[in-house]
């Protein structure tokens, strides 16, 4: 292990020192030397002779987990701080893969199948399902006492190829509702959650005022086609937490606090319709950290969502190292950075239960299946918290230190995070006469 993973020169500045020099400010409290010092005592001792050439390569045996299983996993450390942790699956390698499977339930209190419960994987025609894999990935979290979430009910992407021919004005309120009712029903009483709705706010693409994204199921449902599947979704499973899923609503810029407003003025008016719908997902896919990139606005708004008694999830997260230079350690360094400022940023706010990472080994995640390289170098990206070897990284420690830095903010007059604030885009208030 290089200099750079010393632990004299990591406790000594370089958490801050070179990754300022790489254009990263390190919020202030992270104590980056924890998490740098038990990756040198983990990765010395209980990966060695690891080999990797691709992430197209066959199935993998995990590494010895010990020094990072039991008590010192994430989802300990999480437990102990009132969250879950988990992440996105890929069930037909979970099912495969010894390795991965391993890797999974050592870390793991909840899961979600990144794609075998899109309606591309569960419906072959307009009249037929398929429930093998969904089916076997009830039984596999069961078996092995692992919470599921379902993703995804109602999304314009991710459709099977016959919806384009098949689904029309005249069917598609049908066709949405007895997908519903099917897979929802199928599996009630034995999910934590689904993610009901996708990605619905296009804020300045769609040409209207609740800046609904302009999907085929706006075209052929109407704009009541996302109350029509949360109710569905009750109706059929009255246990599981029906979710709202977004991204691009994290960081401190106008776009993405235009789109934070326009998401509330989405959930706001589903709760003044009493729509069932207990809790945002945040998605959280990330770039490298640069400076004020989180802070008040990503807050507030959370805030705003618990005033509404709903949860909040953090449900694809992930850091997107495209654009950084080739050096794996320095890569590594600032990704696990910036999992720092983001959790220790959003952590304590007491809405958020759950936190997920999309995909737990880089050698699966989405960034290095995609038809074209995501880094132009054609660099296989690093943005997870196991590297493709399944050795933890910098950045699971830097998760494993957020949570057990986690301290909740207590609402209150007093609290400066959730000072009352003037909200233009609260739209039920009544007028007050005088």
């Amino acid at each position: 292990m290089s200099q750079l993973w010393s632990k004299a020169g990591i406790t000594k500045g370089l958490s801050r020192r070179n990754l300022l020099k790489s254009g990263l400010k390190v919020a202030a409290g992270i104590e980056m030397g924890a998490f740098f010092s038990a990756l040198e005592e983990f990765n010395g001792t209980e990966v060695q002779g690891a080999r990797y050439d691709s992430v197209k390569n066959g199935p993998l045996h995990v590494p010895d987990l010990s020094a990072i299983s039991g008590t010192k996993s994430l989802k300990a450390h999480a437990e102990a701080h009132s969250l879950l942790y988990g992440s996105g699956v890929d069930a037909v390698r979970l099912r495969s893969e010894p390795g991965y499977a391993e890797l999974v339930s050592s870390q793991c209190d909840i899961i979600a199948a990144e794609n075998d419960m899109k309606w591309y994987a569960l419906r072959p025609s307009p009249s037929s399902f398929n429930f093998d894999m969904a089916d076997w990935l009830v039984s596999y979290c069961e078996k092995n006492k692992i919470k599921l979430r379902g993703h995804v009910l109602v999304w314009d992407k991710g459709l099977p190829p016959w919806f384009t021919e098949f689904a029309n004005t005249g069917n598609a309120r049908q066709l949405l509702m007895t997908h519903i009712q099917q897979v929802v029903g199928r599996y009630a009483g034995r999910m934590h959650s689904w993610d009901v709705v996708n990605e619905v706010i296009d804020v300045g693409g769609s040409g209207r005022v609740d800046s609904l994204r302009n999907s085929p199921w706006l075209q052929l449902v109407g704009a009541d086609y996302i109350e029509l599947a949360f109710r569905t979704a009750r109706d059929a499973d009255p246990t599981a937490l029906l979710t709202y899923n977004e991204y691009g609503i994290e960081l401190e810029t106008p776009e993405q606090e235009e789109k934070r407003a326009m998401v509330l003025l989405l959930l706001r008016r589903l709760k003044a319709r009493q729509t069932p719908i207990d809790a945002l997902g945040i998605q959280s896919h990330l770039g490298p950290v640069t400076r004020g990139e989180y802070g008040e606005g990503l807050r507030r708004f959370m805030a705003a969502v618990r005033q509404m008694e709903m949860q909040v999830f953090i449900t694809e997260l992930d850091v997107n190292d495209k654009g950084l230079q080739a050096a794996t350690h320095e890569r590594d360094e600032i990704v696990a950075a910036t999992y720092s400022a983001y959790l220790n940023s959003v952590l304590p706010e007491r809405a958020i239960t759950t936190v997920m990472t999309w995909g737990i080994t880089d050698r699966y995640s989405w960034q290095n299946n995609m038809p074209n390289p995501n880094r132009t170098d054609r660099l296989p990206s690093r943005p997870l918290l196991f590297d493709a070897e399944y050795r933890a990284k910098p950045a699971f420690f830097a998760v494993r230190d957020s949570f057990d830095q986690r301290k909740l903010t207590q609402a209150g007059s007093n609290d400066p995070m959730l000072a009352p604030q003037v909200d233009p885009y609260a739209p039920f208030n009544p007028v007050q006469s005088r």
